[in-house]
């Protein structure tokens, strides 16, 4: 049986411990993949050991039992540094890993309102985005308008502005508040600080919206009615009795 040869194109690059290694173009050289003669030297701990000859270099990271990486190739002599490269590979895997998973876990939750929303709904709807952002999910905040509320788009501002007070503690205002053909929008994301609990208000501001609602309601009824209710004129009663000896 013949005697198997390597070809040049079939080579495998071995790290120090003889595994294979697959090069690739985003990744470092390492260990006998090095090309240059002379490199300059850093510990793993960071001491600056200066300008050494390759063959040295490997020798001392090899002697602890750890990798020689090329991290700055275009620097003349190029920079190398002893570390574990595998370690190293893993730590950066794991970081990558980390930010994608925060990067798809972020849900935009939405809550909607109405212009003329009572207290009891307001509080309930606000405790849910209050938890929402507690469990660190954005929240759409949408104020809806039917009919004649279009023409008062304050009323849906200004519940948007106490939303946004009510949850100070635990969120910023990422999306200022814009119209959004018959809605209203707001987007808020939750913030880094601690939360603090936060029990949200009853009340609607009723000595503020009152007035602009009765106007909507007032012009509402103007179309609706069709005849006047004519006034009811009370006439006082007559005297019971008459005056005796006339």
């Amino acid at each position: 049986m013949g005697r198997l040869t390597s070809r040049p194109g079939n080579r495998r690059n071995l790290n120090r411990r003889g595994d294979a290694k697959i090069a690739t173009a985003d990744e470092p050289r390492i260990n006998d993949r090095i090309r240059a003669r002379e490199v300059f030297l850093i510990a793993e701990d960071g001491e600056k050991l200066g300008p050494r000859t390759v063959t040295e270099a490997l020798a001392i990271a090899i002697e602890q039992g750890l990798d020689l990486v090329e991290v700055a190739p275009s620097e003349n002599p190029p920079v190398c540094r002893i570390m574990d490269y595998s370690r190293w590979q893993y730590e950066q895997q794991q970081k990558r890993k980390e930010s994608r998973r925060k990067a798809t876990n972020v849900v935009i939750k939405e809550m909607k309102y109405r212009p003329k929303i009572d207290g009891h709904d307001y509080a309930t709807k606000t405790r849910k985005v209050l938890s929402f952002l507690n469990d660190g999910n954005k929240v759409k905040v949408t104020i809806m308008f039917r009919g004649r509320e279009m023409a008062h788009p304050e009323l849906g501002r200004k519940i948007l502005d106490r939303i946004a007070e009510d949850v100070i503690e635990v969120a910023m205002v990422e999306m200022a508040p814009r119209q959004d053909g018959r809605n209203m929008t707001m987007v808020l994301n939750p913030s880094r600080r601690k939360p603090k609990p936060a029990k949200p208000r009853t009340e609607v501001a009723p000595t503020e919206v009152a007035p602009v609602e009765a106007k909507i309601e007032t012009e509402i009824a103007s179309e609706v009615l069709t005849e006047s209710i004519p006034a009811i004129i009370e006439v006082p009663p007559e005297p019971t009795g008459a005056p005796s000896g006339v």
